[in-house]
């Protein structure tokens, strides 16, 4: 999951380094995962809920950059019962041009 500068300082705000929670360098970062899940997701789901990431926000809309336009996330076991509004398309750009 890509992570705009935002989404970092709102996490490191709540007292997490950068270094544990993601990878990658200056303003491209993504969220770590550890063995094969989200370094924040614990026992009973995202222990950040209230503070996730713009993507996590969207999600299952994700970017399609071979469409070049949001779609639902293919491997997301629940896409069908989500609905995308342009709400959610705007969002979608917004973050884009953060990223």
């Amino acid at each position: 999951m890509p992570l705009c500068g935002e989404d970092v300082a709102r996490l490191t705000a709540l007292g997490f380094k950068v270094r544990d929670f993601a990878y990658g360098y200056g303003h491209k970062r993504v969220l770590r995962n550890v063995g094969g899940r989200c370094f924040f997701l614990g026992k009973e789901g995202c222990t950040v809920y209230s503070d996730r990431p713009a993507g996590c926000r969207l999600y299952p809309l994700v970017y399609d950059e071979g469409r070049r336009r949001g779609v639902l996330d293919s491997i997301c076991p629940h896409r069908e019962e989500f609905t995308v509004g342009e709400a959610d398309r705007e969002a979608l750009r917004s973050l884009i041009r953060k990223l």
